[in-house]
């Protein structure tokens, strides 16, 4: 079968440009295999980085038709049926990573952000002792999911957070420390929940586009994993901190404004928890360079509606919230 793949190449201090290539491949293969037989056969200068057999699983991720996706995953035929141009697949580094030499990216950034979140058990916790360490089977089930994370980049490259706030770590860093929470070896717990609980680099930086979970190629479901955090901190706090506290104000007014629109009108969002409905000026203030970033990126949403769900989501809510005391909703 003759396909087109249409790459988006970039040299060292050089602006990027598309290159179409025309291969003759069998559909059932892989784009991995077709970056393969371009480099092999056509353009020996074609950088893409890929390490299969080489127990780095995860290295080959990029851009495909405009979603990160491992190109050893994904079959040449089933992405022909998602390009919007018939028998052509479109393919770029990742997003939000500065781009070394076509498909290959400098992953710096990643891996200082997933430093950053000290992804490991504890010191003390490391000091074995005479027997081994002892988890029940429930314990350990907890963190099968964030335990599959091969750090391949997908999420991070989806991210819409990381696009418009260098500080958030991303979803892979908060996957891992999701981990850490959750393991009954660890003694830092109270350290690593103060420490994730940040109004913009931290868990309550996220911004629940779903990206993340989208792209995933190994079900860690980062989303999920971050909102677990999200419920070992608020499990600790007290309803006076909620309130006092930016990080924790974000869980009441996202309940809120679900409770209001069915779903998160994202303006009032910023300006509730961040600017604490305009008592806090500074909060405000601080949220223009945010807002004049996705108004460049167009990702400024100009209106709001109403989901069609909404009253029967209201009545929902309202109905857990006479059943529940206030702390847990």
């Amino acid at each position: 079968m003759t396909i087109q793949l249409t790459i988006r190449r970039q040299a060292p201090n050089k602006s990027a440009y598309w290159q179409t290539f025309e291969l003759e491949i069998d559909p059932s293969l892989t784009i991995l295999d077709a970056l393969i037989q371009i480099k092999g056969y056509q353009d020996g200068s074609l950088s893409f980085r890929k390490n299969c057999r080489n127990t780095i699983c995860g290295s080959c991720a990029m851009t495909i038709n405009g979603r990160s996706a491992l190109a050893c995953q994904q079959s040449i035929r089933a992405e022909l049926a998602n390009s919007p141009i018939p028998n052509q697949i479109a393919i770029s580094p990742l997003g939000n990573l500065p781009v070394l030499k076509d498909l290959v990216v400098d992953m710096s950034d990643f891996w200082q952000k997933l430093s950053a979140v000290n992804p490991y058990v504890s010191t003390a916790a490391r000091q074995v002792p005479e027997r081994e360490f002892l988890q029940s089977p429930s314990d350990r089930a907890k963190l099968n999911a964030s335990g599959n994370c091969i750090l391949c980049g997908a999420c991070y490259g989806a991210c819409n957070a990381v696009e418009v706030n260098p500080d958030f770590v991303g979803p892979h860093a908060l996957a891992k420390a999701a981990r850490l929470v959750a393991d009954t070896r660890d003694s830092e717990t109270d350290q690593r929940l103060e420490q994730y609980n940040t109004a913009t680099s931290g868990v309550w930086g996220c911004t629940r586009c779903f990206n993340c979970n989208t792209v995933c190629p190994v079900g860690v479901q980062p989303l999920d994993r971050i909102s677990e955090i999200k419920q070992a901190i608020l499990a600790r706090s007290t309803t006076a901190t909620r309130n006092q506290d930016r990080p924790l104000r974000h869980r009441q007014v996202l309940l809120e404004l679900v409770k209001e629109g069915g779903w998160v009108d994202e303006r009032q969002f910023g300006l509730r928890v961040v600017g604490n409905r305009f008592r806090d000026v500074g909060g405000v203030v601080s949220l223009v360079p945010l807002g004049w970033r996705l108004l460049r990126r167009g990702k400024f949403p100009l209106r709001f509606e109403k989901s069609a769900g909404q009253a029967q989501i209201k009545a929902v809510i309202t109905a857990l919230q006479q059943k529940q005391p206030a702390s847990r909703i």
